[in-house]
């Protein structure tokens, strides 16, 4: 008699269920690789809102990205986002709920928005630029989070 699996004590669900769920998932999130590879591409449409405080933008922030915290998207989204844009939402990682935070502000305007997973940190750990008061920065790729010098490809 075989061992209890952990994974298979509950069955994976029905592939037209997992269907569902992962295209919601992926309405509603983006990836720090594909949101650079759209902004490396000028993809037009799309507006990258930081909505961290003003020390942690000042600290380090993604070149083409819009300053907007948190507290103030009802109030100053209409006049720095264009009505047609899809916004995308970041704060700091995965540990904080800053871009989700953001991103249902954006909803509750009635804004296309998504949440960029992985946020600030991941942008850095993914060795792609940031811009500080010293300028154009950017870090070694952190092997954990993509491939040595190369695109994960996925």
């Amino acid at each position: 008699m075989g061992a209890m699996s952990n994974v298979l004590r509950i069955p994976a669900a029905r592939p037209a269920d997992a269907v569902a769920h992962y295209a919601a998932r992926l309405s509603f999130q983006a990836d720090v690789s594909d949101v650079h590879a759209d902004l490396e591409a000028g993809v037009t449409g799309l507006v990258l809102v930081d909505s961290r405080s003003l020390p942690a933008w000042r600290q380090g922030h993604i070149p083409g990205a819009v300053h907007l915290p948190t507290s103030e998207v009802a109030a100053r989204a209409a006049e720095l986002i264009p009505a047609d844009a899809t916004v995308v939402t970041y704060c700091w990682g995965p540990g904080c709920d800053g871009a989700t935070r953001a991103a249902l502000e954006f909803a509750r305007l009635g804004r296309p928005v998504k949440e960029m997973i992985g946020g600030y940190e991941y942008w850095v750990r993914e060795g792609f630029p940031v811009r500080t008061g010293a300028g154009l920065i950017r870090r070694p790729a952190d092997d954990l989070t993509a491939p040595a010098g190369a695109s994960c490809g996925c």
